[in-house]
């Protein structure tokens, strides 16, 4: 039994899934409080975690939101999308390959 184990194990090497960042964007009309609100109800940030992520966004004029796997940086980014939309900003946030 070992062997046929080990023949299927060679056959299917599985890989790590390909990973993603989700970046926000700054913009001139998004609020930083609605930032830090989107850091933590989408991305469940502390709020010092947030803050910190916010504060990095309107700096630099981007911050890292988190890495996740592409099906789920992609529905992050589609949240954040909703989310402003609703709220009436336009934050702005992105996936890139890691």
């Amino acid at each position: 039994m070992p062997k046929i184990d080990l023949e299927l194990e060679s056959m299917y090497e599985l890989e790590e899934p390909k990973k993603y960042k989700v970046v926000l964007h700054n913009d001139d009309y998004t609020t930083m409080d609605f930032v830090v609100f989107v850091l933590t109800s989408i991305f469940r940030k502390t709020s010092s975690e947030a803050t910190k992520i916010m504060i990095e966004v309107h700096e630099k004029g981007k911050g890292m939101c988190g890495v996740f796997t592409k099906q789920i940086a992609s529905a992050k980014v589609e949240q954040v999308a909703k989310t402003a939309k609703q709220n009436s900003f336009p934050l702005l946030a992105t996936l890139e390959a890691l």
